[in-house]
């Protein structure tokens, strides 16, 4: 009698041990799922900032950006060069490397009626004058010619804060106004889309003098905003048209 009581005794206990055990067990998978539903929701709640940045920039309604230049971008032909590099010096063609291109700079002269000519050579002769600390990587003159002064890997006296880490291009104008003719526009059309293909920019990386100073630079560029945007619709296009 007394023996059948022990084991009933030890049943009882087995059996609320076993009770016990499937508690524990589904008390800690239940907290495992929680965890889990918690932070997949929160995840999809919580977009990283990266998301966030390219959904931002998708939403201004930019007129280049229904052209798909490609990632990496097309590669444009480069446009015929007149490579007329500066003599290195303090202040015009320092010769320091860049820390890499990642903008394209536009500028105007700020000189109605001169030439590319004249302003590649107004450069040099500050090695002599030290009148100034200015330069450009390239000149485009009213003919569309463009004259390279500076290498593309080294920093010229253009853009302020960004000069060492963009290309900096200076263009001719016939007058006050600032506005390019057809010769300088095309020009700078073509020299721009083989500059981003070249550093495997993107039109976002096409900027004015202004968007890094707030300079009236290039004056019309920056008083037209609506032409400003066409000129990087125009860019856009001859990438997609005629790059490779």
């Amino acid at each position: 009698m007394w023996e059948d009581e022990r084991i009933r005794s030890r049943k009882e206990q087995r059996r609320k041990q076993l009770h016990r055990r499937i508690a524990g067990s589904a008390f800690l998978m239940t907290a495992i799922l929680l965890v889990l539903f918690v932070a997949f929701f929160h995840g999809k709640a919580q977009p990283s900032s990266l998301t966030f940045e390219r959904a931002g920039q998708k939403t201004a309604a930019d007129e280049w950006e229904k052209y798909d230049i490609g990632d990496p971008v097309k590669q444009a032909a480069q446009p015929e060069l007149d490579v007329q590099l500066l003599t290195i010096n303090e202040n015009s063609r320092p010769g320091i490397a860049t820390d890499g291109v990642r903008s394209v700079v536009v500028h105007y002269t700020a000189n109605p009626g001169s030439t590319a000519q004249n302003n590649r050579d107004y450069f040099e002769s500050l090695k002599d004058t030290g009148e100034n600390q200015v330069s450009s990587n390239f000149v485009i003159g009213l003919d569309g010619e463009i004259i390279q002064c500076i290498p593309t890997n080294e920093i010229a006296y253009a853009s302020n804060s960004r000069n060492n880490d963009s290309v900096s291009i200076e263009c001719c104008h016939p007058d006050e106004s600032g506005k390019f003719n057809e010769a300088t526009y095309d020009s700078l059309v073509e020299l721009v889309a083989f500059l981003c293909g070249k550093f495997n920019l993107t039109m976002d990386d096409v900027i004015r003098h202004y968007d890094v100073t707030g300079k009236d630079c290039p004056k019309y560029f920056v008083e037209h905003e609506d032409a400003w945007n066409s000129f990087k619709a125009d860019v856009a296009k001859y990438i997609e048209e005629n790059g490779v």
